[in-house]
């Protein structure tokens, strides 16, 4: 590799890490600062250009998120300026935002910081339906791609890509702020925003896709999210939603292999388990049961901690895993709760107790396009000595699967089985 070239990579790497690090946060200031998605979206990539043509001559700054967003606000001002011989509205905004420019507005970390939350509420703004805020959150504040939220909402691309659009629109039209909500408007705007959390956490921790089974910077972030809401409402499910990520953030160390590859819950090496984490998932559980308004992530978050309190797999409390899960049945019935507690009801009664569960659920037409669903079908097939139907369904789980060392794993076991006769 040339000298030339060298540069070139260590460059293009700067930006990169700085992307990163920095968009998301860049973006939801730029947001608020502008009063436009697609203009602060275009603002930030041209932003990231400039960067790209300076900062490899004259070093990073040291504020970069303060250096991005004032290079994206000024790039948005000249291309509304340009914009203006079409639309003198354009003017006008143009205008506007340079006496805002002027005003010399603190652009310190803490302030950029909380125009992520800002944004978060804005997104989860009731005059929004569900499906889009969460979709409009896990797009703009997160930077999840169209195709990795779809997968998530379990919809298709272009119908995810026109919800986006049409709550972007709704925003701009109904002059939705860009704001945290008064003390009393917080609890109703909770549940939508905590949905977002735990749906970003969910695709950090296990991504639904591509050749690695975590995204550490996306369960970060969710972490990240749930610490500021905890500190803006301390309510129980609050607790209860941080309690959980920690407990399975606690875990990740353990869950691959070095060199990727699945490890089982039963198989995972516990001294590997961190231990700081799960100290302070507990006390938020605490925290959250002596409210006494258990909700379902709180009950998630207990069930969790059956399992991180055992020593061994063999220690885990099954039977108190099941009552857990018969109240969340209670709270917040769903397919995918109804398989969890299959699996927990097969590993305290046998193989073929849980298979009758799962069958069941197969049976109704639920889960039918979940890999896991076959998966833990196949492992109950195998561990019931009933190998053809546990490679039947192991093949059915890899034709669903899409998530590399998922389906490593999922091979793995069909060679286990041996040749079909």
């Amino acid at each position: 590799m040339t000298m030339g070239a060298a540069a070139s990579t260590a460059s293009d790497g700067l930006i990169e890490s700085a992307y990163r690090e920095h968009s998301r946060k860049v973006l939801a200031t730029l947001i608020r600062l502008l009063g436009d998605f697609d203009l602060a979206e275009e603002a930030l990539h041209d932003a990231f250009v400039a960067a790209a043509d300076r900062w490899p001559r004259e070093g990073m700054p040291g504020n970069p998120s303060a250096w991005l967003v004032s290079a994206g606000r000024f790039k948005a001002i000249d291309k509304l300026r340009r914009r203006a011989r079409f639309n003198a509205m354009e003017a006008e905004i143009a205008d506007q935002l340079t006496a805002d420019a002027e005003e010399g507005e603190d652009m310190e970390a803490t302030s950029i910081k909380d125009d992520q939350l800002r944004l978060m509420f804005t997104c989860c703004h009731p005059v929004l339906p569900q499906p889009a805020q969460v979709a409009l959150t896990l797009r703009e504040l997160c930077g999840l791609t169209t195709e990795e939220i779809s997968r998530a909402f379990l919809a298709r691309p272009p119908a995810l890509a026109q919800r986006i659009v049409r709550a972007k629109a709704r925003i701009r039209e109904e002059r939705i702020p860009y704001e945290v909500p008064e003390l009393s408007a917080l609890p109703e705007r909770l549940d939508a925003v905590l949905r977002v959390i735990y749906l970003v956490f969910n695709e950090g921790y296990s991504a639904h896709s591509g050749e690695a089974l975590t995204r550490t910077d996306l369960s970060g972030e969710a972490i990240r999210l749930g610490r500021l809401m905890l500190d803006l409402l301390p309510q129980a499910e609050t607790m209860g939603l941080l309690a959980l990520m920690l407990l399975h953030e606690s875990r990740r160390p353990a869950r691959t292999t070095p060199d990727g590859e699945v490890v089982l819950l039963a198989n995972q090496d516990r001294t590997l388990w961190d231990q700081a984490l799960m100290a302070e998932g507990f006390d938020l559980i605490d925290r959250a049961f002596a409210t006494r308004q258990i909700g379902p992530y709180t009950l998630q978050a207990a069930i969790a901690a059956v399992h991180a309190r055992a020593g061994t797999a063999e220690d885990t409390d099954w039977g108190e895993i099941v009552g857990l899960y018969d109240v969340l049945m209670r709270a917040a019935p769903s397919p995918v709760v109804r398989l969890n507690r299959a699996v927990a009801v097969g590993m305290r009664d046998g193989p073929r107790a849980g298979l009758a569960l799962v069958n069941g659920l197969i049976e109704e037409g639920n889960l039918a396009d979940y890999h896991l669903t076959y998966a833990a079908q196949a492992d109950f097939y195998r561990r019931a000595g009933e190998t053809d139907a546990a490679r039947q369904a192991y093949e059915r789980a890899l034709a669903l699967a899409l998530q590399e060392p998922e389906r490593r794993f999922l091979q793995q076991r069909l060679r286990e089985l041996g040749d079909a006769p």
